[in-house]
């Protein structure tokens, strides 16, 4: 009797429990309002994948479910619901992309020390990862790096003594500015300063495309490059790095830092650099100038804590370079001796918790002593540059203002008609307005004093527009650039043969550009269309000898940029295509910018392991080119190279071997570079509208102490 009283009270008890109805949820994931298929959804960690469409639908017993939903590419995504016996609830979760390395760069260039995603002004960035990729292909000097990024070209100035410059988006090289740190360390970099900055120690490269005279004054018509510094880290470090390619060249370089503590931290570069002479094609003529070249370059740091901190650096470069040959069976020399200067200081002090001040000091003084043939060009050129600023946040914005004096002096000592001294005082404001969250706008206007070619007031306006996985950004600049005789042209052919028949007048430039952007999980593209136009621009006529004046028509610039970039670990691929239409008036005749293909493109894929190594594949496209007084054709032949990179790391020890142009594609396989007589200007080559080195294979050792 008692057993059927205790299992009577048993049922009475669990009847309810078993009564209950299980609830019911349906889970709904989407991306910028689309559906997420495969993702996958831990239901109190029972795993599930949603269908097609996105959802996912299951029975749950009543009370307290926790989801978490997880797709690759996306942040994860957590959430608790609290359900009835019977009931039905949809759950919607939105995906955000996962936040990725870009995301959380710090941009100096723009002088707000904003994240990379939050500037309207765009900047491109190359981080440290990317620089180490091209590193392991020219060890000794920038080219390759900013020759491979989207809308940049490096062409070749002088084919004889290996001298290029920076066309961003189509502009001449001489609108390109470089800045070390914020620094204008090089001075007018010019052909050749290029070839000497070797990138073992940069941490980052930004790149302002466009006119930028609002932030850095005259010079910057085209774009910016500023090339930041590798930092100390927590712990002591010291890299050696020995490379030799089957082209005959060396390079040998050592960077060392200490632990970064509050208080003092130090780095050192050093480097030696060697290229054997070496005429490719056996035509009596250097396709590669031999060079000897040493660079040093200490750097220091102090953290004061309180926002308090002092940067300071020296630089020497020294450098002795060759190339030329025997036209005609006579002997022609083409030397050039460099010895350079450099260094900077930047100081900040943070007060009232929201004010900083910034002063910023450079100095550089370079001595050229350059052969042409029987002529000797002897100069000294100097850059003086000071420069105070104050940053303030109040609310939304962040407004920086501030005072700069640069000083530019060029001393040809052998052609002395064509020295001068450049004296350019300036004001600037910026004002960035964080207008919402999906609006933000920055405003700069800069006034300069030119000594030589008077007042000019630059403005530029950015916009930043944000909607999910959609960003857009639109600028319009103006600005000048204060001309002088040094040129791509007289790089490479000397001032003894220049004249300049009247009095030169600034140029003055205009630029637009629109981008849109989006992500989607691993893979990221932007659209840019830009656009720029150059009054009185500068041309330099070669059928007289040299004979510089100004345009009386404007130089223009339209185009469009693609990048798309898939990242999916541990695999990355970037495509970039460049469409470029650069025109300017060659008497009453409008003709493309000599040198400037209207389309180029590139393919990059790159597999990657941390502590194990990397394996990548290149491929650059690069379209017709008009040419400029060249015997041989008017306009040149497309071309394609493909390269090759590979790196095995052993604990400390890495080994690399790259391949350049391994198509072997060479400018003399349909041409000859030497001219079959002697141009007005005095030079003996066509230029470089392809590579001339051809095949070219490096391989070394990277050590980490």
């Amino acid at each position: 009797m008692v057993i059927k009283v205790l299992l009577l009270l048993s049922v009475v008890a669990v009847a309810p429990v078993l009564a209950q109805e299980p609830a019911n949820i349906l889970v709904e994931v989407r991306f910028d309002s689309r559906p997420v298929a495969e993702a996958t959804v831990l239901v109190n960690g029972v795993t599930n994948v949603t269908a097609a469409d996105g959802s996912l639908s299951l029975s749950v017993s009543p009370g307290t479910t926790e989801i978490t939903v997880i797709k690759e590419g996306f942040a994860p995504v957590t959430t608790n619901v609290t359900l009835r016996a019977g009931q039905r609830q949809q759950v919607l979760v939105d995906l955000q992309p996962q936040p990725s390395v870009e995301e959380q760069i710090t941009v100096s260039a723009t002088r707000t020390d904003g994240r990379l995603e939050d500037l309207p002004m765009r900047v491109e960035v190359l981080d440290r990862d990317e620089i180490e990729e091209k590193l392991l292909m020219t060890p000794g000097d920038i080219v390759m790096m900013l020759n491979e990024m989207g809308g940049m070209r490096v062409q070749a100035t002088s084919p004889s003594l290996g001298a290029a410059s920076v066309r961003i988006q189509g502009m001449r090289g001489r609108y390109t500015r470089f800045f070390s740190d914020g620094l204008p360390l090089f001075g007018e970099v010019g052909g050749l300063g290029l070839l000497q900055i070797p990138p073992m120690d940069l941490g980052q490269v930004e790149v302002i495309k466009g006119v930028a005279s609002s932030l850095y004054g005259a010079g910057a018509m085209g774009g910016v490059v500023d090339l930041i510094s590798r930092r100390p880290t927590k712990e002591r470090q010291r890299e050696i790095l020995l490379n030799r390619s089957t082209r005959g060249a060396t390079d040998g370089v050592v960077w060392m830092a200490t632990p970064a503590r509050p208080g003092w931290a130090f780095t050192f570069l050093g480097g030696g650099h060697w290229q054997q002479t070496t005429d490719v094609n056996k035509d009596d003529w250097a396709d590669l100038p031999g060079y000897s070249r040493g660079v040093v370059r200490p750097r220091v740091y102090w953290d004061g804590g309180n926002g308090r901190s002092l940067f300071a650096t020296v630089g020497l470069t020294a450098e002795e370079r060759h190339g030329g040959g025997s036209p005609l069976g006579v002997p022609y020399v083409e030397a050039l001796n460099t010895r350079r200067i450099d260094g900077g200081l930047v100081g900040q002090v943070l007060f009232r918790q929201r004010y900083l001040l910034s002063v910023r000091v450079a100095a550089m003084e370079q001595r050229h002593d350059h052969q042409f043939g029987e002529i000797r060009e002897r100069d000294r050129h100097q850059t003086q540059f000071g420069e105070v600023t104050l940053r303030a946040t109040a609310g939304r914005n962040t407004v920086v203002g501030g005072l700069a004096l640069e000083r530019d002096l060029y001393r040809p000592l052998d052609v002395s008609r064509f020295a001068y001294t450049f004296i350019a005082p300036g004001i600037f404001l910026q004002d960035d307005v964080d207008v919402s969250r999906w609006l933000s706008v920055s405003a700069s206007g800069r006034l300069d004093d030119h000594n030589r070619y008077g007042t000019f007031f630059s403005p530029r306006l950015s916009a930043l527009v944000r909607s999910g996985a959609w960003s857009s950004r639109l600028s319009f600049g103006a600005g000048f650039f204060g001309p002088s005789p040094l040129t791509e042209e007289t790089e490479a052919a000397g001032l003894s043969r220049l004249s300049v028949p009247r009095p030169l007048r600034a140029e003055e430039g205009r630029s637009a550009s629109l981008d849109v952007s989006r992500t989607d999980g691993p893979l990221s593209y932007t659209l840019t269309f830009f656009g720029s136009r150059v009054l009185h621009p500068i041309d330099v006529d070669r059928s007289q000898g040299l004979v510089l004046t100004n345009e009386s028509e404007p130089a223009t610039n339209t185009g469009v940029e693609v990048l798309g970039t898939l990242r999916r670990e541990p695999y990355t691929v970037t495509g970039t295509y460049t469409y470029v239409k650069a025109r300017e008036s060659d008497g009453a005749i409008r003709n493309d910018v000599p040198l400037t293909p209207r389309h180029s493109a590139g393919l990059v894929g790159m597999w990657e392991r941390e502590n194990l190594g990397r394996v990548g594949v290149e491929l650059y496209y690069t379209g017709v080119q008009r040419l400029d007084q060249n015997p041989f054709r008017e306009a040149s032949r497309p071309y394609a190279i493909v390269g090759f990179l590979a790196e095995r790391q052993f604990s400390r020890f890495r080994l690399f071997v790259n391949g350049e142009n391994l198509t072997d594609v060479r400018q003399t396989r349909w041409d000859p570079l030497v001219r079959p007589t002697r141009a007005l200007d005095g030079r003996w080559t066509v230029d470089a509208w392809a590579p001339l080195d051809g095949r070219n294979i490096n391989g070394g050792l990277r050590v980490r102490f």
